[in-house]
């Protein structure tokens, strides 16, 4: 059986305040975290010095790390027509950054990231936190959830789109499943 050629994928949660990142490489059964943290942009008191330096940081992230793809969460619907505005726009420019380099991008709802990370939808961060810590086995209380949920929306990418990278296998039924994924068991 050939063995897949590892490869990385950075996940953002993307924010005008704070944005989320995480860059994991797998060879397709397991993930090492290479990089994780937040883009802190509270400082930066005009909203397009925030929007550059949005796009500057996720060009540099990728210039170092070299991913294949970029999985970023797409924007939930609030009531605040002001502040979905201003994270549209800073998605837009973390995939902008992401397509001038030659990523692909694929975004997910915040529900299908946390159905695929913990089986259900309405999870917390918490509680996502918490199963990223056992599908990697490394500790994450020192990061943010926004961090947290950046590293979330990369595992979804793998885990929705596991026919396209890292092949696909067929399973007779729940025995077979586990057996090939008791990684993803808590």
């Amino acid at each position: 059986m050939s063995k897949t050629k590892p490869y990385k994928l950075l996940g953002i949660d993307p924010g005008t305040n704070i944005l989320g990142f995480a860059v994991v490489e797998t060879d397709g059964k397991h993930f090492q975290l290479l990089e994780m943290g937040c883009l802190k942009l509270k400082g930066y008191t005009d909203h397009h010095h925030r929007l550059k330096r949005i796009f500057e940081r996720v060009q540099s992230i990728i210039d170092f790390h070299r991913p294949r793809d970029l999985a970023i969460e797409a924007p939930f619907f609030g009531k605040n027509v002001q502040s979905m505005l201003k994270l549209g726009r800073a998605q837009g420019v973390a995939i902008a950054a992401a397509i001038t380099r030659g990523l692909s991008v694929h975004e997910y709802s915040p529900k299908k990231i946390k159905q695929s990370v913990t089986g259900n939808g309405n999870a917390t961060k918490e509680q996502v936190a918490a199963m990223l810590e056992s599908i990697l086995h490394v500790k994450l209380d020192a990061y943010s959830l926004d961090a947290t949920d950046a590293l979330a929306t990369a595992i979804c990418h793998f885990y929705q789109s596991k026919n396209t990278l890292g092949g696909s296998k067929k399973y007779a039924g729940w025995e077979s499943f586990i057996k090939d994924n008791a990684n993803r068991l808590k």
